[in-house]
């Protein structure tokens, strides 16, 4: 798809295809309604202005659309199963470290751990999620989002490239 097309699609569509690179509904809703985007500089400026914007709710929704790094059942969302492709060659200790984590994680923090996965390797994921366990939740939670944005960056590209 084009950024051409993006921009002429009817807004329903539109949101859909958005809600593809952000789980936020209200996300994918306010870009959508901010077309037409005179650039891929544009839209992505746009894309972290309105995410910044967002409140907390709205981030829960974004975070709960990621599968949890790590899980073994299938990840049905095929840029997400890429973006974690460091985990195929992750050995059991390290996949069960990655378990773990996510569960204290989710206990601490009261979300799934959300990190950019893409190019990373299983230990780099997991060394980021023991480091990051060591956050306050304030900061923990502004980490989280720009990683989402980032998330949502590459998942842009993704979506309008050739």
């Amino acid at each position: 798809m084009t950024l051409h097309e993006l921009n002429s699609f009817p807004r329903y569509r539109a949101e859909g295809e958005l809600l593809k690179c952000c789980g936020s509904t209200a996300w994918a809703r306010t870009m959508a309604g901010r077309r037409p985007f005179v650039s891929f500089d544009r839209l992505l400026k746009a894309a972290s202005e309105v995410w910044n914007r967002l409140d907390r709710a709205d981030w829960m929704e974004a975070f709960r659309a990621h599968p949890r790094i790590g899980e073994r059942k299938e990840i049905v969302h095929v840029w997400a199963a890429r973006e974690q492709s460091g985990m195929e060659r992750a050995g059991v200790a390290v996949t069960n470290a990655l378990e773990e984590g996510n569960r204290e994680y989710l206990a601490k923090f009261g979300y799934i751990f959300i990190v950019c996965a893409t190019g990373k390797s299983a230990n780099e994921m997991l060394s980021i999620l023991q480091s990051r366990l060591l956050n306050s939740p304030e900061e923990e939670l502004r980490i989280a989002m720009a990683e989402q944005n980032k998330i949502a960056w590459l998942r842009l590209e993704k979506l309008l490239a050739p």
